[in-house]
């Protein structure tokens, strides 16, 4: 069996894994005490949001091998970084939305101008320049080589709106998983509930960029063709 068939093989381990992540959030883990059965939308949340952080670090990581790669032996590494930040703009838009689902159960109101709200706000916001960066520069031989470095930079951002900003007021905002205490406030079948959603949301994240690698690569190839 070769490698790519392998990889092939893990990435469509998402059929089986995420069908069982749904079930056990919503069969299996007990609700949270104060939250009740709004609480399990943890189990979507929490994974999305850790997916959009994940896709924004391997944009930048890609962006970072683009311009180290002085050869040009290592290919699409510009339109790699582009689809990782394209998947983690879409995740971070999903963890707004359900966030604020959760937060119109927890606090009565879809938004309510918390430090997190804000905070990934102006993570987007900084996206979303980056795609009009994109887009401006269309036929620019520079292009590359100036989206990579913005990547860069919004990467090296990101970690101050994710974990730094949200804790610089008081906020409405439950305990985040790691929290300062180090400690993880959760049932031990939500824990186990929690651990497998992440890791299904992760493997789907894989699997997207699996998918756009290809697209990509066939679109490539059919350019050269012609």
């Amino acid at each position: 069996m070769t490698h790519a068939r392998l990889i092939t093989y893990a990435l469509r381990s998402i059929y089986l894994l995420m069908p069982l992540s749904i079930a056990l959030s919503l069969l299996w883990a007990p609700p949270a005490a104060v939250l009740g059965e709004s609480s399990r939308i943890l189990y979507l949340h929490v994974p999305i949001a850790w997916v959009s952080a994940l896709a924004f670090a391997v944009a930048g990581a890609f962006a970072i091998a683009f311009l180290a790669d002085r050869t040009g032996r290592v290919r699409l590494l510009d339109e790699k970084a582009h689809h990782s930040a394209e998947l983690g703009f879409l995740f971070a838009v999903l963890a707004t939305a359900t966030g604020a689902v959760w937060a119109r159960a927890a606090w009565g109101s879809y938004w309510n101008w918390d430090p997190r709200e804000m905070s990934i706000t102006f993570l987007l916001l900084i996206y979303v320049a980056y795609f009009s960066l994109r887009a401006s520069l269309a036929g620019s031989p520079a292009r590359g080589r100036i989206c990579a470095s913005y990547l860069i930079i919004a990467m090296a951002a990101a970690p101050f709106f994710i974990f730094v900003m949200p804790r610089l007021y008081p906020s409405l905002h439950p305990d985040p998983v790691i929290n300062p205490d180090r400690k993880v406030h959760l049932d031990g079948r939500m824990q186990i509930t929690l651990a497998i959603a992440v890791c299904s949301f992760t493997l789907l994240y894989a699997y997207l960029m699996h998918l756009r690698a290809r697209i990509a690569s066939i679109a490539h190839r059919r350019e050269g063709s012609s």
